[in-house]
């Protein structure tokens, strides 16, 4: 709790204000964005899903071809919706592995763990529930297998781009030489269809950041009148940031009494919430190079709208 209050009063004291989405996940906000991963606008999950349900077996020949053993690691695994495609062609190829999804929800890591071996028969499964980082050395020091670590769902793009490369020298200081990753990427194209995806016309989205809002005042004692901030957006083609605030409609005042702590707003005053980076498919496999991975290949949906590239570790 005082990490989440921590880091709550450091975004919300700041110029401008953020909140950090990795907060968005208590259990109405993981149920909320399972509404979102279906929702008619949100393509991301659908362009995934049909790369693993499509091409799971040519994955499959892939990491096999590359490593001859090896555990799997979802980091951020969610509902496994899109993954379970791949562990299930590698439980049917009889293939040895273990599966540590990571997962800062404890309540995806409970249900993962209750559900999935059910689902996929054979399946050995050990849940781990915290920072990705963290739990990547947690199932280092539980198996001595090499590793290929699934970063679905673009998840990359959730990091500011200055801050990927960082990210990414993390990832390969914890792995060994030889090492798979793999990495979905979410590519530019048409800058309504992306918009639309973070504004969907149920409003969803909107709920997903406003759910944050009510997690504070739940476990902090905060009053955030809801109906005081809307949900805004924005894209820019450029750069290929997509950026997702909450805007101050009023002058006002939240309290947040488990500190103490007063946080004045200004009217129209936006509050950062997350963004979610698109990228050019040229620009993947320099990434890799820049941060210590060889690229192997991508594997693309029909549209070329998203696409999730292996790369593998090099000293």
């Amino acid at each position: 709790m005082e990490s989440f209050s921590d880091d709550i009063l450091q975004g919300l004291r700041s110029t401008p204000k953020y909140l950090p989405p990795k907060y968005f996940y208590d259990e109405a906000g993981d149920r909320l964005f399972q509404q979102i991963m279906h929702s008619p606008e949100y393509y991301l999950t659908r362009c995934e899903y049909e790369i693993f349900s499509r091409k799971a077996p040519e994955i499959a020949d892939l990491l096999q071809v590359n490593l001859s053993d090896f555990d799997l690691v979802e980091l951020g695994a969610g509902n496994c919706y899109k993954s379970r495609f791949l562990l299930a062609e590698l439980v049917r190829r009889r293939f040895p592995f273990t599966f540590y999804p990571v997962d800062i929800s404890s309540n995806v890591i409970r249900q993962l763990n209750q559900t999935l071996p059910v689902e996929i028969p054979g399946l050995q499964l050990h849940g781990l529930n915290g920072e990705y980082l963290r739990m990547l050395e947690r199932a280092q020091a539980l198996s001595d297998r090499p590793k290929v670590v699934l970063f679905l769902g673009a998840n990359i793009g959730n990091l500011p781009k200055d801050k990927t490369g960082e990210f990414l020298q993390k990832i390969h200081s914890v792995l060994n030489p030889g090492d798979l990753v793999c990495i979905g990427f979410d590519l530019k194209k048409d800058p309504d269809v992306i918009l639309a995806a973070y504004n969907d016309a149920a409003g969803l989205t909107r709920e997903f950041n406003l759910n944050l809002l009510r997690r504070i005042n739940r476990e902090l004692d905060a009053d955030f009148d809801l109906a005081g901030f809307k949900h805004f957006p924005v894209y820019d083609p450029v750069n290929g940031a997509c950026r997702s605030y909450l805007i101050s409609l009023r002058q006002q005042q939240v309290h947040l009494k488990s500190s103490g702590e007063h946080i004045a707003f200004e009217p129209f005053e936006p509050v950062f919430m997350e963004v979610s980076q698109k990228y050019a498919t040229e620009e993947i496999p320099m990434m890799a190079q820049s941060n210590g991975f060889q690229s192997l290949t991508i594997f693309y949906d029909d549209r070329n709208w998203f696409g999730d590239a292996v790369w593998r570790v090099e000293k």
